[in-house]
């Protein structure tokens, strides 16, 4: 069979068993194209690839330049095509068993100080308080607060926070329903805080741009979705950042995901926990955070131990 049928089967059954985004199936799609076609020059294909074949285009992924992360995001992607293939019984053995990934470090989580954060919540607070700001800049302004507040509030991805529902707006309960990747549902809290911005800002919107107000998203806007894209976010994000003196290339909306969840865990909350607010499928990745459980438990034994404060 040809290998670009055996690939289409691949990305059908991860759409269809694991509702795979449209970016992870181009993701996928690119790491095995560049994989079939080292197979491909070498004169092999997927059905006949061996361990040394894999070894062989993993070694080749160093000599171009690849950092370790990438060839192991590469290596993923051709573990779950060959576990595919062997399930769907195209071949009777998996060539990548065997293999070990790229050894790699795992960097720590960019993330932002509670102070930080508070700065940020201010300088966009303030761009809301001033009556005496154009119309257009006020809403704007109304609009980058309500995103800070939720998404510190409640940690979303960004794609799911610009676009969430216009009804996440109108629920009276203290928790929100999300639908995150791979359709997986989960609940986030909406706080005080986080209701009275979003409150704010649709009552300006409905106020300044009517016409916007009526459509089915939270936070409208006039692209191919209908709703606020997550570039633009991220553009409005850092000129917000370089407002309250920050370091615009450290801040980001996935920076502030990382800064609920790092801040969560700083003051006492269970790792499964902050698992399941982030939308985490497997606890490993979570464990990302678990710098911020070590610098606890020290800080723990530090101030609660009885001998801490005796001299050696």
């Amino acid at each position: 069979m040809a290998a670009s049928r055996l690939l289409e089967g691949f990305l059908d059954m991860i759409a269809a068993e694991r509702g795979a985004a449209a970016n992870t199936l181009e993701a996928y799609r690119r790491d095995l194209l560049d994989y079939g076609a080292a197979l491909d020059r070498a004169g092999k294909t997927p059905l006949a690839a061996s361990a040394e074949d894999v070894r062989a285009y993993l070694g080749a992924l160093e000599s171009r330049g690849l950092k370790a992360s990438s060839a192991a995001r590469r290596l993923s992607s051709i573990r779950q095509f060959h576990r595919f293939l062997v399930s769907d019984g195209r071949r009777a053995d998996d060539p990548t068993k065997i293999l070990d990934g790229p050894r790699r470090g795992r960097g720590l989580p960019k993330t932002l100080t509670i102070t930080e954060v508070h700065r940020l919540l201010a300088v966009a607070k303030e761009g809301v308080a001033d009556a005496a700001r154009p119309p257009g800049e006020r809403l704007r302004a109304a609009r980058l607060a309500a995103l800070l507040e939720l998404l510190y509030a409640t940690g979303l991805r960004v794609s799911e926070l610009v676009g969430l529902p216009k009804s996440a707006a109108r629920s009276r309960e203290p928790l929100i329903g999300i639908k995150g990747k791979g359709g997986r549902e989960r609940l986030v809290p909406l706080p005080p805080p986080a209701r009275a911005a979003v409150a704010l800002y649709r009552g300006l919107l409905s106020e300044i741009a009517p016409g916007a107000a009526e459509s089915a998203w939270l936070f409208p806007a006039d692209s191919a979705s209908g709703h606020l894209t997550r570039q633009a976010f991220a553009r409005d994000l850092k000129a917000m950042a370089a407002a309250a003196g920050l370091r615009a290339a450290s801040v980001s909306p996935h920076v502030l995901r990382h800064a609920f969840a790092s801040h969560l865990l700083q003051n006492g909350a269970d790792l499964r926990v902050v698992q399941e607010l982030l939308g985490h499928a497997d606890i490993s990745t979570t464990q990302i955070y678990t710098h911020v459980l070590d610098e606890r438990m020290k800080a723990m034994v530090r101030d609660l131990h009885p001998l801490a404060d005796e001299k050696a």
